[in-house]
């Protein structure tokens, strides 16, 4: 009896070994786009940070990444287990504040006014001034981006393991959230420290051959990648937040899967069109938002 009864508990622990290991594949394929769009507003968030720095920093954002998913890992679980009509609602408020914050770079970049004309120059200062303080302010707004990104990542493995056995979504959704942490602030790692590669294999190889050929063009490429990734990273965030928008508002669905249906025959507009839309809709409503907290702002100025 005995013999059957541990029979019995291997073979359910080799069911829900084998059933984690087919959701944790679904749910690594379903956020897998939201990697590369956390890898890219991260890899952007080191920028303007000394390069011996780098890494510290990196390493700063990735532990606060970690706290992040332990607060959002239970919480999500616990909300979708007594009240799943809370999760649409805040995920939306997440997307709405990215919106809000790719809408502020881009006004910083193209529509300077008072406070924002020597942005740039500020921070400078700031960081000459007071590096420690700078790195958090830099390590403390990754975090702020990073839980919105983490909340997406677990509404869809929590989506996809939906209906399952409690001990599955525990897990699946734990292994998800460690893995994709661990993948991203690799990948951010690795990327900021591209030119030190480059530097390393110029010294390796003194000068000559092959090996100084490719050392000098990623010194060369490093700049310009990060460059790239500031620029991805501000399109992401439109993105992500309006990819949130579109599916946590009804009638916004409904109106963008007609628009999108409407051109599914054709190809190249197909491909591109759900990113076009999601992309306009992510700079509207940062726009928006922008503009409301703007005059909010005004208002109040006036009124003290």
């Amino acid at each position: 009896m005995a013999g059957l009864s541990l029979l019995t508990l291997l073979d359910d622990i080799a069911s829900v070994l084998d059933d984690v290991a087919l959701m944790s594949k679904v749910a690594a394929k379903k956020t897998a786009g939201v990697l590369g769009d956390d890898l890219a507003l991260n890899a952007q968030q080191v920028t303007g940070v000394r390069a011996e720095r780098e890494i510290p920093v990196v390493w700063g954002v990735a532990k606060g990444s970690f706290r992040n998913k332990l607060i959002l890992v239970p919480a999500a679980l616990i909300v979708s287990a007594l009240a799943p009509w809370l999760i649409m609602p805040v995920l939306l408020i997440g997307g709405l504040y990215l919106c809000f914050e790719g809408a502020e770079k881009v006004l910083e970049k193209y529509l300077p006014h008072e406070h924002h004309a020597h942005s740039e120059n500020a921070a400078q200062e700031e960081a000459s001034a007071d590096l420690m303080a700078y790195e958090q302010k830099k390590i403390k707004g990754a975090i702020r981006t990073d839980f919105i990104l983490s909340l997406e990542i677990i509404v869809i493995a929590l989506g996809i393991v939906q209906g399952h056995p409690q001990i599955t979504q525990i897990v699946v959704v734990s292994l998800i959230a460690f893995i994709m942490t661990c993948g991203v602030y690799g990948l951010v790692a690795g990327i900021v420290k591209l030119d030190d590669l480059g530097f390393y294999l110029q010294r390796k190889s003194k000068g000559e051959g092959a090996m100084n050929v490719v050392g000098s063009g990623l010194v060369a490429a490093a700049p310009k990648l990060m460059k790239l990734l500031t620029i991805v990273g501000t399109i992401a965030m439109f993105l992500v937040g309006g990819g949130i928008i579109e599916h946590t508002v009804p009638m916004v669905h409904h109106i963008t899967d007609g628009w999108i249906q409407g051109v599914s025959a054709i190809p190249m507009l197909g491909s591109v069109l759900p990113f076009v839309i999601t992309g306009v809709l992510g700079l509207a409503a940062g726009g928006v938002l922008v503009a409301l907290f703007t005059g909010l702002g005004a208002i109040k100025a006036k009124l003290s």
